[in-house]
């Protein structure tokens, strides 16, 4: 952290160039392994299976605080329609025999439980590993670090729930989660985090689901402090149950949001947002295998993510 004259706190963020060569497009996900894959699901409890994503809904919950569209989804085709339209062709007597239904979807990709791939954010005119939009951003969206290069994720996932720590249903708006308190939860569910691993912040936000004057708006969430600790231990990707992972309003003056300029863009970490941890926390599960795919959107900067979770055995 710096400061300048008058006081105030800058975030002081860079680009990072990828230490797996100029033409990387994976970041922190270089450390996933067959091996590390192979691990972990030898000791996933199938059992019981947690889905940890949000359902999509007209009307349902969304960031459009920057002027990005609402969720909406329509039916193309209906079998009392095809009957009247005939559309397909085959005639009415086979359109009431058959009925045929399909639906069109309309979304900001950052909706919903998704993942933020390494275009989405960059500082100084560059994404991570130094990709310029100048050379490698098109018509069609990027050629450089879009979702479709995210691989299936499945790594060890561990549980940081910052809400029980502090012994309440939901952090305060804009409570900043520290270094300590990161530690503090990781110590009393007796874990430390690995290398490869997947941090989980539970700030109690998807409690209130799908109420969205609760669950959105003045995020409590990670610091950059807090943010700068856990990708200083290896990890492959972050997430947290409300908007953003990280606090808001923005604590520095420089950047409306810092975490997402360093997971991004100087960490080389994607950022999974509106995960449920609810029934994890409320099962007492903190360490997990996780299994999570976006849609291979080329060129987009998130994707629509279904993470799903598993209990370790010992």
């Amino acid at each position: 952290m710096t400061a300048v004259a008058d006081g105030s706190r800058v975030a002081g963020i860079e680009v990072a160039t990828s230490p797996w060569g100029p033409d990387d497009q994976l970041g922190a996900l270089n450390l996933m392994t067959p091996a590390s894959q192979a691990a972990i699901m030898s000791r996933a409890d199938a059992s019981t299976v947690y889905d940890l994503s949000i359902d999509y809904f007209v009307g349902m919950p969304s960031f459009q605080a920057a002027g990005d569209p609402s969720y909406q989804m329509y039916m193309s085709h209906t079998p009392g329609g095809t009957v009247v339209d005939n559309l397909n062709g085959v005639g009415e007597d086979v359109n009431r025999r058959v009925c045929y239904s399909g639906d069109v979807v309309f979304m900001y990709t950052h909706t919903g439980t998704h993942i933020d791939a390494l275009n989405h954010f960059g500082v100084d005119g560059k994404i991570y590993n130094n990709f310029t939009p100048e050379e490698n951003l098109g018509s069609r969206g990027w050629t450089k670090g879009g979702a479709e290069q995210i691989p299936p994720i499945v790594a060890r996932g561990v549980l940081i729930d910052v809400a029980t720590l502090k012994g309440v249903e939901c952090l305060p708006p804009s409570y900043a989660i520290t270094v300590e308190d990161c530690q503090e939860a990781l110590a009393m569910a007796g874990l430390t985090l690995q290398e490869g691993d997947v941090p989980m912040i539970r700030t109690g936000r998807m409690a209130f689901w799908p109420d969205g004057s609760k669950v959105l708006g003045d995020p409590p969430g990670l610091s950059l402090e807090a943010g700068r600790w856990l990708t200083s231990q290896g990890i492959i990707a972050v997430a947290a149950d409300q908007e953003c992972v990280e606090v808001g309003p923005s604590q520095h003056e420089d950047n409306w949001l810092p975490g997402h300029c360093h997971f991004l863009a100087e960490a080389g970490v994607p950022m999974i947002e509106l995960v449920n941890l609810e029934e994890l926390a409320r099962d007492g599960v903190r360490e997990f295998c996780l299994i999570a795919a976006p849609i291979r959107l080329r060129g987009a900067s998130g994707a629509p993510l279904r993470p799903m979770a598993m209990a370790l055995r010992d």
